[in-house]
């Protein structure tokens, strides 16, 4: 009666009735998960798994707080990364992205509601922060033709009835991402919308210790893929048998093989399909004695992305020397920019103090320096200073933060780009950099 989880659970799988998530140890669970696999090899990188109780509890309160310190009555979610960070529950994530079905309301006194597809209200049933499940939030073309406003309307009128009972009547609503249906409906009811991404990007920004060692799980399993992929290309590609779209379905394998969920993007090139970057994944076939690049916006295990970038070479002579100093150079730029990264940091004197690549890589520099990342690319994002708009970020760092540090080193009209990133942890003392997947050597010129 007075046992504690933590006194029995374990890493193994296998053993005991919680697994050492604090989730129950039953195979047939309705929230995704890690497999078997991830959780062996978790164990045998001495990794702290997450607590989900307690992490689902600190993003409902984290939310809570930041609805009660603006004074809404509530926030009202669409975004599906959103409504995960809110319940940690899913449902087909990416349809769900473009037909928008799902919608969460939380009340200023934590009172969460969710509407769901209409045949899966169990779906948030493992959570009991949610304490109802309805459906009928659905307002797209597709699915309800031209009696669309009417259903947005009968949806609004129960939001007005939510904000009365749990958000002391207060009519000013934040709202995320609805259609125009939605708004039009919503504001019918007398409800004052107010800007909501910028109450769940603040409230995702800064990452929970179990969120932390959530994270940590995610990018161990993501370089583990990375590594099996990398090994089928050295072994294929010499021969040409295989395609940029072979290599990159080894990383989506290995991923869901680990309780991953998708790859947000297909960023993976090769030779002068490198540059410009952002050519995606095709048909093509790697040659012996080029360079592969990739970026890999997974969202990997417990649902938390993983963002590195990486170039390698493969092949049997040595890269020419205009790659090894350009790999060089992005590998100065990601670790002299790391070394700014600490509380109280200001975004902006971090843009204006970067350090500077060379003119001839200028023009086709990445979009940004660093970006914040959680269950996906998320706020703040640190612009170069020819792009940083003055207010747009004028913020400081805090501990919990998680920033990928970009690199993007090509010149026009090249025929190869050089892409590196990293993710490091903002801690309260400086950063913590999470990222122990080595840089090509061959490309370092180290070999």
């Amino acid at each position: 009666m007075n046992e504690h989880y933590r006194d029995r659970r374990k890493i193994n799988p296998g053993a005991g009735d919680m697994l050492g998530d604090n989730t129950p140890n039953d195979a047939d669970r309705i929230e995704i998960g890690p497999t078997p696999l991830a959780f062996d090899e978790w164990a045998a990188a001495g990794l702290e798994l997450p607590d989900l109780q307690e992490m689902r509890r600190y993003r409902w309160k984290r939310l809570t707080q930041h609805v009660a310190d603006r004074d809404y009555g509530g926030l009202l979610m669409f975004d599906p990364l959103n409504i995960r960070y809110a319940t940690d529950s899913t449902n087909m994530q990416l349809w769900n992205t473009h037909n928008p079905f799902r919608a969460l309301f939380l009340g200023a006194d934590g009172y969460m509601v969710i509407w769901d597809y209409k045949n899966s209200p169990f779906l948030t049933s493992f959570n009991p922060l949610v304490r109802e499940a309805r459906s009928g939030a659905d307002f797209f073309y597709f699915d309800r033709g031209d009696k669309a406003f009417d259903a947005a309307r009968r949806f609004a009128a129960q939001i007005k009835d939510l904000l009365r009972d749990h958000g002391g009547g207060n009519r000013r609503l934040a709202v995320d991402k609805a259609m125009l249906h939605a708004v039009r409906a919503l504001e019918g009811e007398g409800i004052e919308i107010m800007e909501g991404e910028e109450v769940t990007e603040k409230a995702r920004a800064v990452k929970g210790p179990d969120e932390i060692r959530a994270m940590r799980c995610s990018v161990h399993a993501c370089e583990t893929a990375i590594g099996i992929m990398e090994a089928f290309a050295r072994e294929h590609v010499p021969g040409g048998e295989v395609t940029e779209d072979d290599i990159w379905a080894v990383l989506h394998a290995e991923n869901i093989r680990r309780g991953g969920e998708w790859i947000e993007t297909r960023l993976l090139a090769s030779g002068p399909r490198t540059n410009p970057w952002f050519q995606e994944c095709g048909p093509r076939r790697p040659r012996n004695n080029e360079i592969i690049a990739y970026d890999t916006d997974l969202v990997g295990s417990y649902g938390i992305c993983t963002d590195i970038s990486r170039t390698i070479w493969v092949g049997d002579q040595k890269p020419r020397p205009d790659m090894i100093y350009a790999m060089r150079h992005a590998h100065e730029h990601i670790m002299t920019n790391m070394e700014m990264i600490r509380p109280g940091a200001r975004i902006e004197d971090i843009s204006a103090n970067t350090h500077r690549l060379d003119d001839k890589y200028q023009e086709l520099k990445y979009g940004c320096l660093m970006h914040g990342v959680g269950l996906c690319d998320e706020w703040p994002l640190i612009a170069y200073p020819d792009k940083m708009v003055p207010g747009a970020f004028d913020y400081e760092l805090v501990p919990g933060m998680v920033l990928c540090v970009e690199a993007l080193v090509g010149e026009v009209g090249g025929d190869f780009s050089i892409k590196l990133e990293d993710q490091v942890l903002v801690t309260d003392t400086g950063y913590e950099n999470l990222t122990s997947y080595p840089f090509d050597p061959a490309l370092m010129g180290e070999i």
